[in-house]
């Protein structure tokens, strides 16, 4: 079996490198801005488990503090910039630090001054406005920045715009106060839920590809599928559909997993512009994929005011049919072409490796059923952080142990001390029981390592969260406009009136609006933007308010996969050594159901086991969603048959056409094509079992 090298340097051009994916340089300033990370990340664990009990407000301008802090100087250095660069970032760093602890110091006297604040108010709000733009631009890229900025010039100039969008015009304190000070601007929900939910998961992440989950999912993978016809692929989407269950980012499930993947299915036959479309489809998919999605499940739950397990149950099918559409794409790509799974006596057994990780599965396990039992995510996710800890902590002390009765007594005796703090909601105790078996590490050697293991964890969870925080700071922004001047309101009677007459135009204009924002924008400023411009709007036009923002989160997901940005196509490009543009077009191919699946929810929310539609009315939701899902997966098979061109022998273009017409007609929702399409399936599949037979 040969293997596929792949050498970034040589192959710059043809994808985007993320600095943040390098480790903390060895030098003195690396090793501060590592203990700064490392001081960040405990101060969000001593937040999360009331260790430290701070008023919201403060909580989120410390996060902000500490991501300006650690965001400015780090990104300069591991770009290499110049020693007047690297002190300008230190300066803004230091600004950060100053602006959180002006809105610690002036807490109250900012609350009585508040609709009056006084110049040194203005000063600051303007710093902070500046340093949140700034450290966008730095960790991001100028995508984020140039879009709020536009929103922010319409807060200060809107008086002078034409038409429906002239504002009555507003103060610069005035717009200062909105953007700088309260829980309108900066400081509000998405920045609540970054220095809350999403920062644990990002940390809860890091500490479980620590220990090894990465391995586990990838040897469980390949025990699975690596030996069926197309089984390095397949690999690929098993692999990137399990660490999205933990990540939940794309870009960095591109990186990571790909590193593997890629070149392995290259060396099996695959072409590289398939391969990385593959890899970058089924890792965005990780993103819609329960419990995490990408922590956007979080902030959905937050805007909308329901229970987490509500977000995930809307999710749930939608992400399955979305991976079985990339299995199957990948089963025919691998039929057309011939290409045999690997040799099942190379790869590791899935059974095996499931024995000897399984311990690794428990933290996820108590995370999911936690948030399914109405838990908040925040004590999920900090029961989940402490467990993990605790099982690394554990295994390492463990192997000190002079036999296997001590060691069964001793996982028995936590386990039971655990169980008995969480049936008693003594988080507090679960804490100080980490605490404890950190000082009995002390004193072993594989403990000191391990030990160190957590620290590097802790550092590099706050490096890994710093785009999606300084990316809720400035998306604030955006929303803060939106709540002065109405402007989503004024986007929402739009909708509404294209609506009026087509809601199909309304869902085409709200798709476009999605897929331009998402182009450069991570999908959670993307998800906060559009659905505080779109939803609303789809809600008015009966779209359920549940499916509303689920249609405008997964259309940002798949603007990373759309030319001609693509950042998970890019991503994946340096690996893949084929240029990102081809990817993207292999990209949309393979995630075709992705692009139709909202649409079919918004026709048939029973899609997204949600109540109401014509469909679930006339024949009960069970049966609404048992025929739905049996139309989508139909309808998915037919679109995989009819791109790759093969289904057992090649087809010829008469069949691909039919096969396409049938899948649109079985999509759509009008009088008769249901019946159409299912007639047309029948003809498509007896012709080819015809052919076939010759």
């Amino acid at each position: 079996m040969t293997t596929v090298e792949t050498h970034p340097a040589d192959t710059a051009d043809l994808g985007i490198h993320d600095p943040l994916a390098e480790s903390f340089p060895p030098s003195l300033q690396g090793r501060l801005l590592f203990w700064i990370a490392v001081a960040f990340s405990i101060y969000q664990i001593a937040t999360a488990a009331h260790l430290l009990n701070l008023n919201s407000q403060i909580q989120r301008a410390v996060h902000l503090g500490f991501l300006l802090l650690l965001g400015f100087p780090l990104l300069t250095l591991l770009r290499g910039g110049a020693r007047p660069l690297q002190i300008a970032a230190w300066i803004m760093g230091l600004i950060g630090v100053g602006i959180a602890a002006y809105q610690w110091i002036e807490y109250v006297p900012l609350m009585m001054r508040a609709g009056d604040i006084n110049g040194i108010d203005t000063v600051i709000g303007i710093s902070t406005l500046v340093a949140v733009f700034a450290a966008a631009w730095v960790v991001m890229g100028p995508a984020l920045p140039v879009v709020a900025g536009i929103f922010l010039i319409y807060a200060l100039f809107g008086q002078y715009f034409p038409g429906a969008m002239q504002t009555r015009g507003y103060a610069l304190e005035q717009v200062v106060e909105q953007m700088s000070f309260g829980t309108e601007g900066i400081y509000g929900t998405p920045l609540y839920v970054s220095a809350t939910y999403i920062f644990l998961f990002i940390l809860f992440g890091a500490f479980l590809e620590k220990a090894g989950m990465i391995k586990l999912f990838t040897d469980v993978s390949l025990g699975m599928v690596g030996h069926k016809m197309g089984g390095a692929a397949k690999v690929s989407v098993v692999s990137s559909g399990l660490m999205g269950t933990i990540s939940g980012s794309g870009v960095a499930n591109v990186v990571t997993t790909g590193q593997f993947t890629i070149p392995l299915m290259k060396s099996f036959g695959y072409r590289a512009a398939f391969a990385g479309g593959v890899e970058a489809t089924a890792s965005m998919g990780g993103q819609i994929m329960p419990p995490v999605m990408g922590a956007v499940a979080f902030i959905m739950a937050e805007t909308l005011g329901v229970a987490y397990v509500e977000v995930v149950r809307a999710a749930i099918v939608p992400a399955i049919l979305y991976f079985a559409s990339a299995f199957w794409m990948v089963h025919l790509e691998a039929g057309r072409r011939e290409l045999r799974g690997m040799a099942k006596d190379e790869l590791p057994s899935a059974s095996r490796a499931l024995r000897e990780g399984w311990y690794l599965i428990l933290p996820l396990a108590v995370l999911v059923f936690l948030l399914f039992s109405g838990f908040t995510p925040l004590y999920a996710g900090a029961v989940g952080l402490a467990l993990t800890i605790m099982l690394i902590l554990g295994a390492s002390l463990m192997l000190g142990m002079p036999n296997n009765v001590i060691r069964a007594i001793f996982w028995i005796g936590l386990g039971l001390i655990v169980g008995y703090l969480l049936n008693n909601r003594q988080e507090v105790l679960l804490w100080a029981m980490v605490g404890l078996l950190l000082a009995l590490s002390v004193f072993h050697n594989g403990g000191r390592a391990t030990i160190w293991q957590v620290i590097e964890s802790l550092a590099e969870g706050a490096k890994t969260a710093l785009p999606v925080g300084v990316a809720c700071a400035l998306v604030g922004v955006i929303i803060g406009t939106m709540t002065l001047t109405g402007a989503a309101n004024t986007f929402g009677i739009f909708i509404v009136s294209v609506g009026q007459n087509s809601l199909l135009l309304s869902l085409i204009l709200t798709m476009i609006t999605c897929i331009v924002l998402g182009m450069g924008i991570p999908t959670i400023p993307n998800y906060i933007i559009t659905s505080s411009i779109a939803a609303p709007a789809l809600l008015e036009l009966g779209v359920p308010l549940i499916v509303s923002h689920m249609f405008v989160f997964y259309f940002g997901i798949l603007a990373d996969l759309t030319p001609p940005v693509a950042l998970a196509c890019f991503a994946a490009a340096p690996i893949a050594r084929e240029s990102g543009f081809k990817i993207s077009l292999e990209a949309i191919k393979v995630a075709a159901a992705g692009f139709v699946i909202p649409y079919m929810a918004v026709y048939t929310p029973a899609l997204m086991l949600q109540p109401g539609g014509p469909l679930a009315d006339a024949m009960g939701l069970p049966l609404a969603v048992a025929y739905i899902v049996l139309k989508c997966t139909i309808s998915i098979g037919l679109w995989g048959t009819a791109v790759v061109g093969w289904m057992g022998h090649r087809l010829n273009l008469f069949e691909r056409v039919l096969a396409i017409v049938a899948a649109f007609t079985l999509i759509a929702a009008l009088p008769m094509t249901d019946e159409i399409g299912f007639a047309l399936t029948v003809l498509v599949v007896a012709l080819i079992w015809w052919r076939g037979r010759k």
